[in-house]
């Protein structure tokens, strides 16, 4: 005999397509009405007039009528507001590129850049990235720079990343996960590609890389406004920006272009790092102003944004054991300036 908890079972087997739910978890069966085998029913779902709602109809006809009934009356009805978010409201979908690139990816991209080769970017990517693990974040950096790349010789890296079952695992040093172009040469040969070919690098170092969880991932992108600084801006989600500059009028003017790509691209520049700011006599401690001054000021005041730090001239303490020709330690002068410029950093990128 059909019963009204015979048709509700059947029921509660079809889901609502766009929720993913039974129509019977989300409130869905609305009305049934027996009459000897006929059957009415009247039916809530998320979304009226789709394609789902003509599968939804057929399997509603088809389980009611596995139950006995020589005919099925149908009607749709709409669930509130408050019935699809009870639900769990719809769900997202799915992003079909890197987790990494994920737009809710909770790894913060800082991505550091200048507006010409020599002022030091690289210097400062890998002793930020050093500086945010001290204060304990999880921290990985690409160094992007393709035709000039020079992280993991900064680092002291010797060792190559290991690839299994098709993915890179990134070599870690001082804490940080690190993925250059460097690990893919021989030798120390010259990268001759065009632009394609380089997009095609960057993304694999996105997408085949295990970088596992981040709190952040410094990109040390190539100076100026080329064709890999341009796809990386554009592949981002969201990403933070520092610029470095020397102290000279030239080269933050210079910078300032590349300012203007972050800009226009809707990245945040969260402010300036000025690198040679001075050199200062261990002898005497007076400061000598080698590339003149203010250059980071006004590069900062032009972007409407802060001056982090302003770093002098002065070479890390070497270590023949753990070489590392350009990591200061934490507990050095010029260690000390890049921990206070990591502070300003988490301050101004916490989620």
């Amino acid at each position: 005999m059909l019963t009204e908890a015979k048709v509700r079972e059947a029921l509660s087997r079809v889901k609502d397509r766009d929720l993913n739910k039974s129509i019977s978890e989300t409130g869905g069966i609305r009305e049934i009405k027996i009459n000897d085998d006929k059957v009415r029913v009247k039916i809530a779902l998320s979304r009226m007039g789709s394609g789902s709602q003509l599968e939804v109809q057929q399997e509603v006809v088809n389980v009611i009528k596995g139950e006995g009934a020589s005919s099925v009356g149908l009607r749709f009805d709409q669930l509130t507001e408050e019935e699809i978010e009870a639900a769990g409201g719809f769900p997202k979908p799915k992003f079909e590129g890197p987790a990494l690139l994920d737009p809710d990816s909770p790894t913060t991209f800082i991505a550091v850049t200048s507006g010409k080769g020599g002022v030091g970017k690289s210097t400062v990517s890998v002793n930020l990235a050093t500086s945010l693990v001290r204060l304990g974040k999880r921290v990985g950096i690409i160094d992007a720079d393709i035709y000039g790349f020079s992280v993991p010789d900064m680092m002291g890296i010797e060792e190559r990343p290991q690839v299994k079952a098709d993915r890179i695992y990134p070599v870690e040093r001082f804490g940080v996960k690190v993925i250059s172009m460097g690990f893919f040469v021989e030798n120390n040969a010259p990268v001759i590609w065009r632009g394609p070919m380089l997009g095609k690098m960057i993304n694999q170092f996105f997408a085949d890389v295990e970088w596992g969880e981040l709190d952040y991932l410094i990109l040390d992108l190539p100076p100026g406004t080329g064709d890999v600084a341009l796809d990386i801006h554009t592949m981002l989600p969201h990403s933070k920006e520092i610029l470095v500059s020397t102290p000279h009028a030239t080269a933050a003017f210079v910078a300032a272009r590349a300012g203007a790509m972050a800009i226009k691209t809707h990245h945040e520049i969260i402010g300036v790092v000025e690198n040679m700011s001075y050199y200062e006599s261990q002898k005497t401690g007076e400061k000598e102003y080698v590339f003149g001054r203010g250059g980071g000021e006004r590069l900062a005041e032009e972007l409407k944004c802060d001056l982090l730090g302003q770093i002098p001239l002065g070479q890390p303490e070497i270590d023949e054991k753990d070489f590392a020709p350009s990591i200061y330690e934490e507990e050095s002068r010029i260690g000390s300036i890049y921990m206070e410029i990591a502070k300003k950093v988490i301050g101004k990128t916490v989620k």
